[in-house]
């Protein structure tokens, strides 16, 4: 049997430069019926700690550190004795969430990770956060984007630390490349894919 996905949504808010916005976020679950990883941890640790069941939780990778994509991620990790990796660019906005705590181990360009069979891979996408951090199973066809592309185009950079011409450069560079039908799994919203937001970033260009 192969690697499954399972998507739960999770409601909460996002706070950032002084204000508050109601936000729905994507969890992803990715693996087996014995052990998976969970792609990000926003807003209601119990929903996702009843999601993952008693599978073991091979690590809890965070898209990116705005509190509504890792505001339940240290409960999370208690609760399922998992490690949390983040792209170390982040730890500022992490230290907003978790002053007196750091991320277990920190993300690079490339790792790779083991589970149900399955290898996901890191690739640094900056332009949303600093650190920003899409999921690639690419053997499955299909990347966790967190709030890098989006169905209809890039994440916000209207906030402190977000940069429209970096996430241009990310998506373009890093994503783009990827085969048309690879499908997009967002942090917010519904699933995409490649071709598709290769038109849309084209029909913007003109």
């Amino acid at each position: 049997m192969g690697v499954t996905i399972e998507n739960l949504v999770t409601s909460g808010t996002f706070s950032l430069d002084g204000g508050t916005w109601d936000v729905d976020n994507n969890v992803w679950i990715v693996g087996n019926e014995d052990e998976c990883v969970i792609i990000d941890s926003p807003h209601d640790a119990e929903a996702i700690i009843r999601q993952v069941g008693g599978r073991k939780v091979v690590a809890i990778l965070l898209t990116h550190a705005h509190n509504d994509h890792i505001g339940a991620a240290r409960a999370v990790a208690a609760a399922v004795d998992a490690p949390i990796y983040l792209n170390p660019e982040d730890l500022m906005l992490w230290e907003q969430v978790y002053p007196d705590h750091r991320p277990d181990h920190y993300l690079a360009d490339g790792d790779e990770f083991q589970v149900g069979g399955a290898t996901l891979r890191a690739i640094h996408t900056p332009g949303h956060s600093p650190g920003s951090t899409c999921f690639l199973l690419e053997r499955e066809g299909t990347v966790f984007t967190g709030d890098t592309l989006f169905n209809g185009g890039p994440g916000a950079t209207g906030r402190s630390y977000s940069d429209y011409p970096t996430i241009l450069a990310s998506i373009r560079e890093r994503l783009l490349s990827l085969p048309p039908e690879t499908v997009v799994r967002t942090g917010h919203g519904d699933n995409t894919t490649i071709g598709a937001e290769r038109e849309t970033l084209a029909k913007a260009a003109q």
